[in-house]
């Protein structure tokens, strides 16, 4: 794999951006915004590598380069809201303030709606008693992710400007950042990217965020690589990096914590002296909003720590590792 577009193309990769861990199928498109290309294309309907292309153009396309009507129905109907690249960027150092447990600038200072890149080699002192290493390792979670803007920045979603990747602000652009300045060689810096991808997570609703989000994320990683060693990695690395995003991006209704309009109704069958009374119930945590009583698919992620795989709503729930994202 050499560029962006031969990435969109490698059916190999594709299919792997598109999977469902979950389910075991791929992800929906959880949306009538494409309704109107046919029946394939339905909100309940799975995004299949024949379907992303017309004329062999790819029709998921970013938020910016959506009709304005189209991106107020999705503002309405899913509340998305694109945030500008320097208030990702604002609360980003928030994060790193409270892990490097001081205010610092170590990676940017903030302007006026934009930064300045700190371009010394990121410190952690002894005293703060954590290493680069704890910070690669370091989870972080973005929820409702859209895009990924707040783990990758790659361009700004509300104007679309592409951002070099020495100026990138993402939290997982930083832990690249971390990686490149601390290790030279080219294998060294793979396997700390593997560990960084495994500990950089996202869920969303809508399916076309998904599979964008899970590009950019790709995408950013190899824009990284070739950043530091001015070469590109096998398309072996790329399908392995793929699985785990595909594994740590995962589609979810975040209310409910299930594959989004997995919930269903239930019909009851109850024989009488004359007759068999049919009686219709709503999901049972939809009626109560209970979490743990939805009757549709819940979402789940990979433990790569524990090598399983855990269910999202049993982390929110007080599972035994409550907290840890």
């Amino acid at each position: 794999m050499q560029t962006e577009n031969d990435l969109k193309q490698d059916l190999s990769i594709l299919n792997i951006l598109l999977m469902d861990r979950t389910s075991g199928q791929n992800i929906i498109w959880a949306t009538n915004d494409y309704a109107e290309l046919g029946p394939d294309y339905a909100a309940d309907k799975e995004i299949t590598p024949n379907l992303l292309f017309i004329n062999n153009e790819q029709i998921v396309k970013p938020r910016k380069d959506k009709i304005l009507s189209q991106q107020d129905s999705r503002t309405r109907e899913r509340a998305e809201v694109f945030t500008p690249s320097w208030v990702c960027n604002a609360q980003n150092n928030l994060v790193d303030d409270a892990w490097f447990q001081q205010k610092s600038n170590r990676f940017n200072k903030e302007t006026n709606k934009s930064w300045e890149t700190n371009y010394r080699k990121v410190a952690f002192p002894k005293k703060l008693k954590k290493t680069w290493q704890d910070y690669i390792r370091a989870n972080r979670l973005e929820v409702s992710c859209g895009e990924a803007p707040y783990l990758t920045s790659r361009y700004d979603t509300v104007t679309g400007t592409f951002i070099p990747v020495k100026m990138r602000i993402g939290l997982l652009d930083r832990k690249f950042r971390v990686i490149s300045e601390n290790v030279d060689n080219a294998q060294d810096w793979l396997e700390w990217a593997e560990i960084a991808l495994k500990a950089t997570y996202g869920f969303e609703w809508q399916g076309d965020n998904v599979l964008l989000a899970r590009e950019n994320i790709l995408l950013t990683t190899v824009e990284f690589f070739h950043n530091k060693f001015h070469k590109y990695f096998p398309s072996e690395i790329s399908r392995n990096f793929a699985e785990i995003i595909s594994w740590n991006i995962w589609q979810m209704d975040g209310i409910k914590f299930v594959i989004p309009n997995t919930c269903h109704d239930i019909t009851e069958f109850e024989p009488t002296f004359f007759e068999i009374k049919e009686t219709v119930k709503p999901c049972p945590g939809c009626e109560t909003g209970d979490q743990l009583k939805h009757n549709g698919i819940y979402a789940a992620f990979m433990d790569w720590e524990e090598n399983k795989v855990i269910r999202f709503v049993d982390l929110v729930s007080g599972g035994k590792r409550n907290g840890t994202i």
